[in-house]
């Protein structure tokens, strides 16, 4: 068999750039499993940290908006300001988990969808590592929505905004079928976006820090400007808003269901099954084994 030259070798890696992100993501992978099997009580404290870092931001967001929306502009506000500005506060959530090394489920569903595809991990281990992530990101949201029953943080205008957001958010599952497929699409398009940030993250073309902060602030301000559905965003809000002002639970959870079903196929499928096909060269014969 005659030896690759220097061409075919860049011919194989312009076929297939992602294989460095493929190699990351599982080396990721690696990581979580081991957690999940031996050390379920520290990766479920990761988890709750990037509950309570959503919890906090998504708040931040609320309250920015609440604050715009009460400077008169003539006839209308600057309600658009804030939820631009809201939204670029929120980004900032992403950017913390990323780097305090944080379980957030969404971002999972890539890994979990890759890992699958090249047959590291098997599906039940795949649920559990998934299930397991949706506990802890419930949990840290949990514990800080009850701090805020302790002040009045979650009140006033910043209340305001976040009821009126549930209220949108509740509106879907009472919608109808019409409903219900407006919230998946939503969904779908929300972990398209936070895992396309991941994406270029992962791939191991963007070295400086720099870059990787503001293609997470981007993808997130994505959702949040558009009104797209992040299903442990929900949750969190759902909590705190429930604590504090009650909610309908069973509207809430068909809410949480429908985006969690949305959020795997944008970001398992759509992202994590998409690009580990498009990078898998177990099939491609190149010219010099031929």
């Amino acid at each position: 068999m005659s030896q690759p030259s220097t061409e075919e070798i860049r011919t194989v890696s312009a076929l297939f750039p992602g294989k460095a992100f493929i190699s990351t993501v599982l080396e990721a992978l690696d990581t979580k499993t081991r957690m999940t099997g031996g050390l379920v009580q520290r990766y479920l404290m990761r988890a709750a940290m990037a509950g309570m870092i959503v919890a906090i931001f998504y708040v931040t967001n609320f309250s920015l908006v609440a604050i715009f929306d009460a400077i008169p502009v003539g006839e209308a506000t600057l309600a658009g300001v804030g939820k631009i500005l809201g939204g670029l506060a929120f980004g900032w959530a992403l950017v913390f988990i990323y780097y305090t090394k944080s379980e957030l489920l969404t971002s999972n569903m890539m890994i979990v969808s890759i890992g699958g595809y090249y047959r590291k991990i098997t599906a039940w281990r795949g649920l559990k590592i998934l299930a397991l992530c949706l506990l802890g990101n419930f949990l840290g949201g949990l514990l800080i929505a009850l701090l805020y029953t302790l002040s009045t943080i979650p009140q006033g205008a910043a209340g305001e905004a976040m009821l009126a957001a549930v209220d949108v958010k509740l509106g879907y599952v009472g919608g109808g079928w019409d409903g219900y497929g407006d919230l998946f699409v939503r969904a779908v398009l929300c972990n398209f976006m936070i895992n396309l940030a991941m994406l270029l993250i992962y791939n191991g073309f963007i070295h400086d820090d720099l870059t990787k902060t503001l293609s997470m602030i981007a993808a997130v301000f994505v959702f949040a400007f558009v009104g797209l559905e992040h299903s442990v965003a929900n949750t969190v809000l759902f909590t705190v808003v429930g604590l504090n002002h009650g909610i309908d639970v069973l509207a809430a959870l068909a809410n949480v269901g429908v985006a969690l079903l949305g959020n795997f196929v944008g970001g398992g499928l759509l992202i994590g099954l998409y690009y580990a096909y498009v990078n898998d060269d177990s099939h491609y014969r190149p010219t010099w084994t031929r």
